[in-house]
């Protein structure tokens, strides 16, 4: 027991250390590192586009739409099928779980932040994933790859490769889904087996049975063995989508006279911390921050992946269509789920944290009903992106030491289900954020050393638009 007691706090202590080291100091303020490189980040990215992703917003729109589409353009998918592989991965557990633990970490004003790195963040995806397009690769079998790997060996040179390996070894764990088979084995547990006095005295077997099923489930499709069940979860997650935010909406317009001071108390508390012990405003953007990047994945470099595939010979089309991202999981999914939250008091409650304080939000305001939501949504959005979520992790595997490690590495991605089922959440979110850390610093740092690149693809692209 004590060798897991060690190894939780080391996970612990270097996520903290990833994301509390301190890098400047203003006054009696110290900026850590990763606030100021993804917040950072984005600020210059915004600025030094001249906010070019917000002016095209709707052009990006009309590219999704498939516009612009071209069969004969290289890439495997289409700019919708990219988007929605990367939302696939985002709106998810991040927008019901994720939420919810920056609320109960930082307060109501986390949010505040969340808000405040997505539209940020939306710059960072334009220019990361416009990256991704301009600077593609091709694997050991010959078949055209993208992302951060890729586009810091081939745009900076050589030289920059141990930043594309620091990428891709950090992608190896942090692209794993313990956090999704932890929340899910969580939900049942309190749901299922306790109601029914299931596995009380030997929760650690229940856990680990839980474990067993889904990897045996995520295990059948991504090795290849029954394609079905992918195609039935891509038709039902976004039946879940439609029905989780309807049902968020619902709840709001219950409360839709108390909406103005929820708005005020988010903002308020962004500022002065009053929700967090000792009024900490650094923990409450730390906390809007961290969850804010397991949400959108903006300089996390996992989407762009996804983009980097996507049939197109204009890069800048892609990083259009990438910025849409941030906008759609955290503006508008998130939010929804916080005033939920927030509109049903039980952020104030103790003992509830991630999925158990969104689903007692639910079960708050809509009954059995809000049960039966979380359990199918949370079921849903776990053996989903579990199933598609090897992706990542298969392209930095193959990197790292060619294709034929994928087999192997979707081994480990299947073990570390089980692994994520039976351990706390604390463990979970230090590991997954301590990893998504590191993998943010190559992304968000090639990004900025490319980013003169990325504005001259921009100025040929947006010349010609002008003259069609």
């Amino acid at each position: 027991m004590n060798l897991f007691k060690t190894i939780e706090l080391a996970v612990s202590s270097f996520a903290d250390f990833m994301w509390s080291a301190p890098f400047l100091t203003m006054g009696t303020v110290e900026i850590p590192f990763l606030l100021f490189l993804l917040l950072g980040g984005g600020v210059f990215f915004s600025i030094y586009s001249r906010f070019v992703p917000f002016k095209y917003f709707s052009h990006g729109v009309k590219i999704l739409m498939g516009k612009y589409n071209d069969p004969n353009d290289p890439g495997e998918i289409t700019h919708f099928q990219a988007l929605t592989s990367a939302l696939a991965s985002t709106v998810g557990l991040g927008n019901i779980s994720g939420v919810a633990i920056a609320i109960q970490m930082g307060g109501p004003g986390a949010l505040f932040w969340m808000w405040v790195s997505a539209l940020l963040g939306m710059s960072t995806k334009f220019f990361s994933c416009t990256l991704s397009i301009l600077y593609r690769g091709k694997d050991d079998q010959g078949q055209i790859q993208g992302g951060p790997m890729y586009y810091i060996e081939n745009g900076l040179g050589k030289r920059f490769k141990p930043l594309s390996i620091l990428f891709s070894l950090a992608g190896l764990i942090g692209c794993t889904v313990m956090f999704q088979s932890n929340q899910l084995a969580d939900i049942i547990r309190d749901q299922v087996f306790l109601p029914n006095n299931m596995f009380v005295e030997n929760a650690l077997i229940g856990d680990f049975l839980q474990g067993l099923i889904m990897a045996t489930l995520t295990g059948i499709v991504i090795f290849g063995g029954i394609q079905r069940i992918g195609q039935v979860a891509s038709y039902l997650v976004p039946i879940m989508v439609i029905l989780y935010l309807l049902s968020g909406l619902l709840v709001i317009f219950k409360h839709i006279t108390e909406i103005p001071s929820l708005f005020a108390l988010i903002v308020n508390d962004a500022f002065t911390g009053d929700a967090v012990m000792g009024g900490a405003v650094g923990a409450v953007i730390i906390a809007g921050v961290r969850r804010a990047l397991f949400s959108n994945e903006a300089g996390l470099g996992t989407s762009d992946m996804a983009h980097g595939a996507a049939q197109t010979n204009e890069p800048v089309r892609e990083g259009l269509v990438a910025m849409i991202e941030p906008f759609i999981d955290t503006i508008i999914v998130c939010t929804i789920t916080a005033l939920v939250i927030l509109s049903s008091g039980v952020w104030q409650e103790e003992g509830l944290n991630g999925v158990t304080m969104t689903t007692a939000a639910f079960i708050t305001e809509l009954g059995s009903f809000g049960k039966f939501l979380l359990l199918s949504a949370v079921l849903t959005f776990s053996l989903s992106t579990m199933m598609s979520y090897s992706y990542y992790g298969s392209k930095c595997s193959g990197y790292l030491f060619g294709t034929k490690s994928i087999f192997y590495y979707r081994c480990f991605y299947v073990v570390t289900i089980i692994v994520g089922a039976m351990i706390t959440i604390d463990v979970v979110l230090s590991v997954v954020d301590g990893m998504y850390a590191v993998m943010a610093i190559p992304t968000v740092i090639g990004s900025v050393l490319l980013s003169g690149k990325v504005m001259d693809e921009a100025k040929k692209y947006f010349a010609k638009l002008k003259e069609i």
